[in-house]
C-alpha cells in the first residue's frame, strides 16, 4: 500500500486516518496516524460548485492517501437519515445532493460525513480538551452557534441527525428586556444564536462596527458599556449551558468559534451557569479547545475507527 505524503519503507499502520473539513471558503484535507497526530495536511479554496467541489476533494484525497484508507468528511449542515440528502447547509450548492453517495462513486473510498459542530465535539472528546471525559459537549460559538455530543468517545448524532443544535433552542430565562422577539434565520424567535453568537455580541453593544475582540478590549480597559455587554454575554451563555447541563450531565464542555478565545468566560462562566442548575453541586467542567481550527478536520479523521483501515 502506497502511502503519499510522506515517504515510508513499509505500509502505514491500520490505525491511519483521513479526513476533509469542507468549509464556507476552503476544503483541508489531512492525514493522521493512530496516535491523533496530524502527519500532512493540505488546503485548497472552496470553489463553490458542486461538481469542482468532488473534484478538488477526490484530488485532496488521492494526494494524501490510497483509496483503502477511508475518508471522514466534516461539513455545514446535516445529513437527512431518509434520503442521504444534504440539508441545512450555508454553502448552498450542497443541499439537495446526496453528498455521501457522490463522493463515494468519485474517490473509490468509502466516506462518512458529519455536521461541523460534531466532527468539533468528536475531536475535542477522543484527544483534546475533553479527553477521557465520559460525556463531552462541545461548543461552537462563532459566526453560529452549533454543538455536539460524545458518549464514551463515541458522537451521538440522532435519529435526525441533529443532536446537539442547542443553538436553535430559545434563550431561557429570559428577563422582559430579552423576550423581544429577534427572527432567527431558521425562522424561529430568540434562538441561542441570535444571543451568543460573535455577530450578537456586537450587535449588543452600543457602538456598532467594532469587532467582537474590540468590545472584549474596551471591557478589559474599564469601559462600563463594554463591560456590561460583556457580563450580559455570559451570563447568556450560562443560562443557555445550563439547559444542556439539566438535560445531558456532561462531565466535560469544550468551547470552541471565535468567542471560546475570550479569557474571562473560563472565569466567570462556572459562577454564572450554578444558579440554573439543577444541583447544588455542580460538577461540570467549562474549558477552552485544544485544537482549535484543525478540529473540523481531526473529527472528520475520527469518524472512522482504526480496525477499519487496511
Amino acid at each position: 500500500m502506497t502511502y503519499r505524503g510522506e515517504m515510508v519503507s513499509k505500509p502505514p499502520s491500520k490505525s491511519y486516518r483521513l479526513g476533509v473539513d469542507l468549509g464556507g471558503t476552503k476544503i483541508a484535507a489531512a492525514i493522521l496516524d493512530g496516535s491523533g497526530r496530524i502527519i500532512e495536511h493540505r488546503r485548497v479554496s472552496n470553489p463553490a460548485t458542486y461538481d469542482e467541489i468532488i473534484i478538488a476533494v477526490r484530488e485532496l484525497c488521492d494526494g494524501l492517501a490510497s483509496p483503502e484508507i477511508e475518508l471522514g468528511m466534516c461539513i455545514p449542515g446535516s445529513i437527512r437519515a431518509e434520503t442521504g440528502a444534504v440539508c441545512n447547509s450555508n454553502c448552498t450548492c450542497l443541499n439537495g445532493k446526496t453528498l455521501r453517495a457522490d463522493l463515494t462513486k468519485a474517490t473509490g473510498r468509502p466516506v462518512r460525513l458529519a455536521n461541523d459542530a460534531n466532527c468539533f465535539a468528536l475531536s475535542e472528546a477522543r484527544d483534546g480538551a475533553g479527553a477521557g471525559s465520559p460525556a463531552v459537549f462541545g461548543v461552537i460559538i462563532g459566526t453560529g452557534v452549533g454543538g455536539g455530543f460524545v458518549i464514551g468517545g463515541e458522537l451521538v448524532c440522532g435519529a435526525s441527525g441533529n443532536a446537539g443544535e442547542w443553538g436553535h433552542t430559545p434563550l431561557p430565562w429570559a428577563s422582559s428586556s430579552e423576550k423581544q422577539s429577534q427572527r432567527c434565520w431558521c425562522g424561529l424567535q430568540n434562538c441561542m444564536e441570535m444571543w451568543v453568537s460573535g455577530p450578537a455580541f456586537e450587535r449588543d453593544y452600543a457602538i456598532p462596527e467594532l469587532t467582537a475582540s474590540e468590545i472584549v478590549a474596551r471591557a478589559r480597559d474599564g469601559e462600563g458599556a463594554a463591560a456590561e455587554t460583556l457580563k450580559r454575554y455570559i451570563n447568556r451563555l450560562a443560562r443557555g449551558l445550563a439547559v444542556i447541563c439539566n438535560f445531558l450531565d456532561p462531565n466535560t464542555i469544550v468551547l470552541g468559534g471565535g468567542m471560546s478565545n475570550t479569557d474571562e468566560l473560563y472565569n466567570f462562566l462556572p459562577v454564572e451557569i450554578a444558579p440554573f442548575l439543577f444541583t447544588d453541586r455542580p460538577n461540570v467542567k467549562i474549558v477552552r479547545h485544544r485544537h482549535g481550527d484543525s478540529s473540523g478536520v481531526r473529527g472528520a479523521a475520527w469518524l472512522w475507527p482504526s480496525s477499519h483501515n487496511g
